[in-house]
């Protein structure tokens, strides 16, 4: 044993803790290491980061949440990845000290691979140090080098003293440069111990004499035989002359979302995240090239990384989740659309104007905005949180891509409460001259998911337990299950948080702006605050005030169906509001609907508001589209196909119904249960009082069949509609009102001769 590595293989020693003693998330603490906590200031010398709480969650199993079929990659065969010409092209030649083009043509002259920055004076050199057949450290025989990294040469080598298995030894790109050397050796002290099957083991660190007697540094890791994601890239965009479709995509950022999780809770920060090194073989993924690994508290050691994926802050900040999120986002930008570029590196993000695929996925655009916002404190807060509202936004865009819905439960929303704006689809009264229905806020409120409890929060337990609905019926509850229960323990967010919602429910907005003001000056911003901050203006009618507060919740968690469908709700409320114009909002209203619809059907009230939408938009077709797409095992199902035939025939002019259209809709009628007599009577009226006027305009059935057990003719459809109104009116709620549809069904029936 040398340095408690095994001399042959490289092994680390199975670490031995001591019995009871803690470890860190995933894994042990590594020497020299701090575990990140997940709550709270991750410390970087002087400097802070804010991070959120977030709770940790079990890894996903499959590529793509199990969602999307990635191309399997061919392992490739080791021999055949050395290189034939090994060289770096000169635009990918920079000075590791001030990061400046070196080694480029002038004078049509070539760049020299070796020399001097001639900016800061620094070596740099380009070309590989070791040739085939060395042998390195003892035991390492060298076939080639394979590829070249931010740091140095890769090669490939064969390990003669473990069964000839294949390496990878890698090395330094500039042998002089003091800060590399150091990289390297913090590389030996903690890389062997990393264990994860999304991250290259680590074997061994070794040293080798170059030419000039220095010795080198080299670290010995397992041989990853695949194709990297830049590869991966290269070849689709040969093929098909396109960037990635953005669900593979995703899905492989998602797929590697965890291993930097696991990094982060070891204390550890990879840096240098980007699809060069990161390797598919198969339909396994890996991290590869550990070179830039760094502890999250090393305050000394140089930190490397890639223009135009490393965070513009990260030389203040020092490496910190925020920064790991960052490379994140422009990563899986990278795989899916071509960036601007500027000195030779990506620059910044196109927007939703001059990007297509950014304007068709909205979710996924306010995904890259939020991950790499200008400020760290904006960004997710953790790989897990990243996952979460990754995979939500990725169920988007499958549900887009394919027309297939993609639904998933949410971890900061519970399911839809109940439904709102159904039934009103068919009383042309209720629908005003721009087109929408005026949804009722109360409902609205009742029916939308609310924020999901946090289980380690000191008020989780009481919360279950205790029932009520008001604030006044709750607060007294609260106040002495607290005194009872957590006396001396940190104070409950979620208990104030209830409140809010008690008072919201019960219609007080005034009493929940209240209760938001005081929790947010103890809280600060919180995007459930937002949320409830956006449900009071809608109890108000401040609909472009409610908008702003979802737009918010919206930004922060885009994966998630709630905001956008309140948005939804905002938008078409705001139609009625002065100086709003209808048709965007209306179209915007349209398109949230459509989103949330397209993705999870259990929001049923998305589809009654899709087609109420479009049915005021004249899109009567599309209107009984999405009504026909309700689950029959809904308990809606039923009002959502007697709306259709509401939207089909309600309102209609007699040049636009036909005969067809009238069979359909009472075929649609007698294909359904419909349990209460009164809202029969009323849908068949519909359907009647439609053909009625049909056939008053000139028009003859040419077919004999009835229609509702009627035949299609004046006598016929006169007498149906008689029995509805006769129905309706021994349901009716008041006398005149009974007497009104008397007096209707009196005048409508069909004439008799005495």
């Amino acid at each position: 044993m040398s340095g408690g590595y095994c001399d042959t293989c490289g092994t680390a020693p199975a670490p031995v803790q001591p019995s009871g003693s803690g470890t860190a998330a995933g894994g042990s603490a590594l020497p020299g290491t701090q575990p990140v906590a997940t709550v709270g200031t991750a410390r970087t010398g002087s400097r802070s980061v804010r991070t959120r709480s977030t709770s940790s969650r079990a890894r996903r199993g499959s590529l793509g949440a199990g969602m999307v079929e990635v191309p399997r990659v061919a392992r490739v065969d080791p021999a055949s990845a050395v290189l034939t010409d090994p060289s770096v092209p000169e635009s990918k030649r920079f000075c590791a000290n001030c990061e400046r083009p070196v080694g480029r043509s002038r004078d049509n002259t070539a760049g020299r691979p070796e020399g001097f920055c001639p900016h800061c004076g620094s070596r740099f050199s380009f070309t590989p140090k070791l040739v085939r057949g060395e042998l390195v450290g003892g035991q390492y025989e060298v076939v080639g080098p394979i590829a070249h990294g931010g740091l140095g040469w890769l090669y490939l080598a064969v390990d003669r003293n473990v069964n000839d298995r294949w390496v990878v030894l890698k090395g330094l790109l500039n042998t002089a440069d003091p800060d590399a050397m150091a990289a390297a050796v913090a590389e030996r002290r903690f890389l062997a111990q990393v264990e994860h099957p999304n991250i290259v083991k680590i074997f061994n660190f070794v040293e080798h004499a170059g030419a000039d007697g220095i010795p080198v540094g080299y670290i010995v890791m397992e041989y990853v035989g695949g194709t990297s994601l830049k590869q991966v890239l290269r070849r689709h965009r040969d093929s098909a002359g396109a960037h990635l479709p953005p669900a593979q995509a995703i899905a492989y950022v998602l797929e590697m979302l965890p291993a930097l999780g696991y990094l982060h809770s070891l204390g550890l920060a990879y840096c240098d995240f980007k699809p060069d090194n990161v390797m598919q073989s198969d339909e396994q993924l890996e991290l590869i090239d550990l070179g830039a690994v760094i502890a999250m508290d090393d305050l000394d050691s140089p930190i490397y990384g890639t223009a135009g994926y490393q965070a513009p802050e990260i030389a203040d900040t020092g490496p910190t989740v925020a920064t790991e999120v960052y490379t994140v986002g422009r990563t899986l930008a990278v795989l899916m659309m071509p960036l601007p570029e500027r000195d030779g590196h990506f620059a910044e993000l196109p927007d939703q104007a001059t990007e297509p695929l950014l304007a068709q996925h909205d979710s996924l655009y306010r995904f890259l905005v939020r991950a790499t916002d200008a400020d760290p404190d904006a960004r997710f807060a953790s790989m897990e949180e990243t996952a979460d509202q990754l995979t939500g936004v990725l169920r988007t865009v499958l549900s887009t891509q394919d027309d297939v819905p993609h639904p998933g439960l949410s971890v900061n929303f519970g399911p839809p409460r109940g439904v709102f704006g159904a039934g009103a689809q068919g009383n042309p009264v209720t629908l005003p001259a721009n087109g929408s229905f005026r949804l009722d806020p109360r409902d609205v409120v009742a029916a939308l998911p609310v924020p999901l409890v946090d289980p380690a929060d000191t008020g989780a337990a009481l919360l279950a337990t205790t029932s009520g609905t008001s604030p006044a019926e709750l607060e007294p509850a609260f106040a002495a299950g607290l005194r009872a229960v957590v006396t001396g323990a940190a104070r409950s967010v979620e208990i104030p948080l209830r409140l809010i919602r008690a008072a919201l429910e019960t219609g007080d907005a005034a009493d929940a702006q209240r209760r938001i003001d005081e929790v947010a000056a103890e809280l600060g911003e919180d995007w459930r605050l937002s949320w409830y901050r956006g449900l009071a203006r809608l109890l108000v009618g401040e609909f472009d005030s409610a908008a702003v507060e979802f737009e918010m919740v919206y930004a922060t968690l885009p994966g998630e169906a709630a905001p956008q469908l309140a948005l939804a709700v905002a938008a078409e409320l705001s139609t009625g509001l002065p100086g709003v114009d209808p048709k965007i909002e209306l179209h915007r209203a349209a398109r949230y609907y459509s989103m949330v619809w397209q993705t999870d059907r259990s929001f049923v009230s998305a589809a009654f508001g899709l087609a109420r939408l479009r049915r005021a938009a004249g899109e009567h077709v599309g209107a009984v589209a999405v009504l026909d797409q309700v689950d029959p095992a809904s308990a809606r199902h039923t009002e959502a196909a007697i709306t259709s035939v509401e939207v089909l025939l309600a309102g209609r002019s007699t040049t636009e119904i036909t005969e067809e259209l009238l069979r359909e809709g009472g075929s649609r009628i007698e294909r359904l249960v419909i349990e209460s007599k009164y809202r029969a009577a009323q849908v068949r009226t519909v359907v009647l009082d439609a053909a009625l006027a049909w056939l008053s305009a000139g028009h003859a059935a040419t077919a004999a069949d009835p229609l509702l057990g009627r035949d299609l003719d004046p006598a016929g459809v006169r007498s149906g509609l008689e029995n509805c109104f006769r129905d309706l009116a021994r349901d009716a709620g008041d006398l005149w009102g009974r007497i009104e549809l008397v007096d209707h069904a009196n005048r409508i029936r069909p004439r008799t001769v005495l």
